[in-house]
């Protein structure tokens, strides 16, 4: 998750992921050999626009495990997850620097439906 998220330090993530767990997020993680090469943190919710969804807030492969199917069926298991948990859609938001991301996604069949938009307070 450091590679995605480099900016959090070992204490202040693991604060924050604590407080994120109370408000339904779940860690998913994919280990070979004790070794973890992808995980994912998501949640299921609710509105107006989408109904009941599951949101991915984090995806990453080990940037030295990239290209083995590891994120794929990490991905799949999620979509089975929200089928299996009522949900209508799955979805993310991505930055839109993140190109390869961006490949996958479209690859795992999902479509750019909207654009999202930002204000640092």
């Amino acid at each position: 998750m450091s590679q995605l998220r480099p900016h959090l330090q070992q204490a202040e993530f693991i604060e924050q992921i604590r407080y994120q767990m109370k408000e339904g997020y779940k860690i998913l993680f994919l280990e070979i050999e004790e070794q973890t090469l992808a995980i994912a943190g998501f949640r299921i919710n609710t509105s107006l626009a989408l109904g009941r969804f599951l949101y991915i807030d984090d995806l990453v492969v080990d940037e030295l495990k990239r290209s083995q199917n590891y994120g794929q069926q990490l991905f799949q298991w999620l979509v089975e997850y929200a089928r299996n948990n009522s949900c209508e859609h799955l979805s993310l938001d991505s930055g839109v620097q993140r190109f390869a991301a961006h490949r996958f996604y479209l690859m795992q069949r999902m479509s750019i439906t909207s654009h999202h938009f930002s204000i640092e307070l």
